[in-house]
């Protein structure tokens, strides 16, 4: 499960220290995961001795057993979740997605929220699909930044979906028209969107593919970091047709998705120290609106900050 290190404009625990926390949270996924299969086993090897009678009878003791699982990442790191009672999946394929689903809604607190502070997360990313996406099918070792707000020059500048993996930065744009079978790339202006025969514009995405690209190119020269940058056109619905060359971008249509879903699913490498030091200085860059917690809210009047160097 990739790792939620920022997200439009709320606060983020990896901003406080990027170099501590995405190691933490694949040690103690890790963990968490060990925990939940080892009930689960635990579980089947039950139902196999057992009989359906004396399954019935002692269906209670399955479920007292999963409610020993308590919630994820422990030690203060983030408030434990009531678990409540239930019977776990009945394949290990189903029991992978449970395992991600309960892992989602705290990848969001960790990504609006730290120990002091907390910003007021739309409600709608608990079941927005794309970053479910984003998140839950590629490797933890990618750290993706998702549409954050930049501030330069004290102006915020709104980014792309950023990918930034242990061998360089994607920059993507998913593209995905419900009301066109084929994406014609003609200009970095406007290209074309076709659906029975029939034509219309649409915005061309490499003009904000190109402003992100230089925004964190800038960030980058600013601390000598060199860390490869690309550009990445994706649809996972429609055809694409259009010279990757010609805009120094990666277009990938649905005829290539699977191809490039499976290069970045198949990479193997553990967090490394210069993409660390990337996401540290993008980090460093980013605009934050949130609040104090109550509990450490000295003034009666709620206060905002918006910091580009924290």
């Amino acid at each position: 499960m990739a790792q939620l290190i920022k997200f439009e404009d709320y606060v983020s625990r990896y901003g406080w220290n990027v170099f501590r926390y995405p190691s933490q949270y694949i040690r103690l996924k890790q963990e968490n995961w060990n925990k939940l299969n080892g009930l689960w086993n635990e579980q089947n090897e039950q139902y196999e001795t057992l009989d359906e009678d004396r399954q019935d009878i002692n269906s209670t003791n399955h479920t007292s057993t999963f409610s020993k699982w308590k919630a994820f990442f422990k030690r203060g790191v983030v408030e434990e979740e009531p678990v409540q009672e239930e019977v776990l999946p009945k394949t290990k394929h189903e029991l992978k997605q449970y395992f991600l689903d309960k892992l989602y809604p705290i990848q969001l607190k960790w990504a609006s929220s730290t120990v002091t502070e907390l910003s007021f997360m739309a409600k709608a990313y608990y079941y927005d699909a794309t970053l479910k996406y984003f998140l839950q099918r590629f490797p933890d070792t990618y750290l993706l930044m998702y549409y954050p707000t930049f501030r330069l020059k004290n102006a915020p500048i709104d980014g792309e979906v950023i990918f930034i993996s242990p061998i360089g930065i994607e920059i993507i744009y998913l593209l995905e028209e419900t009301k066109a079978d084929l994406i014609m790339a003609t200009d970095e202006r406007t290209w074309i969107a076709e659906m029975n025969h029939v034509q219309s514009k649409i915005l061309s995405p490499i003009l904000a593919l190109k402003r992100t690209e230089q925004i964190i190119k800038s960030i980058l020269s600013k601390y000598d970091i060199q860390f490869p940058v690309k550009k990445v056109v994706l649809s996972r619905t429609n055809h694409i047709i259009g010279e990757s060359e010609s805009y120094h971008t990666n277009i990938i249509g649905k005829q290539g998705y699977e191809k490039w879903f499976e290069e970045k699913r198949k990479l193997k490498s553990p967090l490394k120290s210069r993409q660390l030091k990337a996401a540290d200085a993008l980090l460093k860059h980013c605009q934050t609106t949130s609040v104090k917690r109550p509990e450490w809210e000295e003034e009666t009047t709620t206060t905002f900050s918006m910091d580009d160097e924290r």
